[in-house]
């Protein structure tokens, strides 16, 4: 055999080996290259992101709208205490008047906790064994009756003050204490000389329950509260007056003005626009309230034409509304301005040549070119406006608080107050959880509304011409 055969073969046989040895990796490539989930795989991390900060806080509200959850009730599994409040409720809701006013008793037991109690405050030891030895566990119906005992001892202590010291330490009653559960709570009532039956026991478990339920009493509630109206109006005037003014029309305004200047103008023009936006939320408020302020610059302004200075943001309901919707119309002009913009230089320029050639105007240009181009980009800007003012109230809160007299309080910051800040401090979280879950109903409501007005499918439909 020559020595190139020899060469050729020891070739393949290094070939094969390292095909051998690849072949596993290379089948997996080759299975990962091909398999239809790569999409899935690629997309896990962001899949769980939107889970666990979109989804879940979705859900969450839309739980923690059905129950009664509030300060009161907290936000962990609730205790059983027996108290004035939920002894009434024992009575109006399930008729057991005896019951309530047995367990609503204070009685003085002598017992040996108490008398440990008392000899570790210092009582007289003489005292406490006469009275274990007399009295050890009767009980007194009053303070009175128990106070009288102890004078009535050889060895009572020689001052009122003492007496009713001691008197307090044999104090028992089920009222205002905290029980984790049923059971510790029926026991002690039992312990307490009250006997019930199975119906009176749930009755007894249902009204001392201090934690949250689940109810629809929220939903019912905001049908017959008055402000409820009030706020949903307020709602509707505040976010479809800045949406058409500002951030639809307004920013049409801008986009296609700038679209007829020099492209340096229209840069410049448009940065200027972008202000807003970028200005921290605080700091731009603040300027709009230097400008109200009865010292701000309308005052000093009005004031040689004889005009009284005055908090121009919080005069009246109307001068807070024209703030109000223009301090967010500002903002949000930007936007839509920037992707108008963006639209309407995607447009080919041969449409608007061939336009003037044949003699169209620029009113025309707009109406028969511009306008139509933008369906889609209106649509976009329509809906995310509409579902970012509805939610949004962080400038509301800023500016006016909601005010004069709440005439500027929206639905968001309704519930901002009901679940998170209030003057009380009873924060009602089940009910601030129901609001906002009536505006995730009504966005979804108004994306389907909005995709079915402009004709989504029609906009996205391939061209025709190809």
């Amino acid at each position: 055999m020559s020595n190139s055969s020899i060469d050729t073969a020891s070739e393949e046989r290094s070939v094969a080996k390292f095909a051998s040895t690849q072949a596993p990796q290379l089948s997996r490539l080759q299975k990962l290259g091909n398999s239809k989930h790569l999409g899935l795989i690629l997309l896990a991390p962001a899949g769980i992101f939107v889970l666990l900060f979109f989804l879940m806080p979705v859900i969450m509200t839309g739980v923690f709208g059905f129950t009664n959850m509030s300060t009161a009730t907290g936000i962990t599994g609730g205790s059983y205490v027996a108290s004035q409040s939920s002894m009434r409720a024992l009575t109006d809701q399930y008729g057991f008047d005896e019951i309530s006013d047995r367990i609503n008793r204070v009685v003085y037991t002598i017992d040996e906790t108490g008398l440990e109690a008392a000899a570790q405050a210092g009582g007289n030891a003489a005292t406490l064994k006469e009275l274990s030895a007399k009295f050890l566990g009767e009980s007194f119906e009053s303070r009175r009756d128990m106070e009288r005992a102890i004078k009535a001892l050889d060895n009572r202590p020689s001052s009122t003050k003492a007496i009713k010291a001691i008197a307090k330490l044999f104090e028992r009653s089920v009222l205002k204490i905290r029980f984790d559960s049923p059971e510790e709570i029926l026991t002690a009532i039992s312990t307490f000389g009250v006997s019930l039956n199975s119906e009176q026991q749930a009755a007894v478990i249902d009204v001392t329950y201090t934690g949250w339920v689940f109810t629809t009493d929220n939903f019912k509630r905001m049908y017959e509260l008055a402000d409820t109206k009030k706020t949903l109006i307020n709602t509707l005037f505040y976010v479809f007056t800045t949406l058409i003014l500002f951030n639809v029309g307004f920013a049409l305004v801008l986009a296609i003005s700038t679209h007829y200047m020099e492209s340096i103008p229209a840069g410049i023009f448009r940065s200027i626009w972008l202000l807003p936006r970028i200005t921290p939320p605080v700091l731009y408020v603040l300027m709009w309230k230097w400008l109200a302020w009865d010292t701000g610059f309308i005052s000093a302004i009005l004031g040689p034409f004889g005009v009284e200075p005055k908090n121009w943001l919080l005069d009246t309901p109307a001068n807070a509304w024209t703030f109000i919707i223009l301090i967010n119309g500002m903002v949000g002009a930007s936007m839509g301005m920037l992707i108008f913009s963006s639209a309407i230089k995607a447009i080919p320029s041969t449409l608007f040549y061939a336009s003037e050639v044949d003699g169209a105007t620029r009113a025309q240009q707009i109406r028969h070119i511009i306008l139509p181009q933008l369906r889609f980009p209106i649509l976009f800007i329509t809906s995310y406006q509409t579902l970012s003012l509805m939610t949004s109230f962080e400038y509301i809160l800023l500016a006016t608080e909601g005010g004069p007299g709440g005439s500027t309080e929206v639905w968001a910051l309704s519930t901002y107050f009901k679940a998170l800040n209030n003057y009380a401090g009873s924060l009602e979280y089940g009910y601030g959880a129901a609001l906002a879950l009536v505006l995730v109903v009504v966005g979804v409501f108004l994306s389907i509304l909005y995709l079915k007005l402009f004709d989504f499918k029609t906009l996205t439909a391939p061209p025709k011409i190809e």
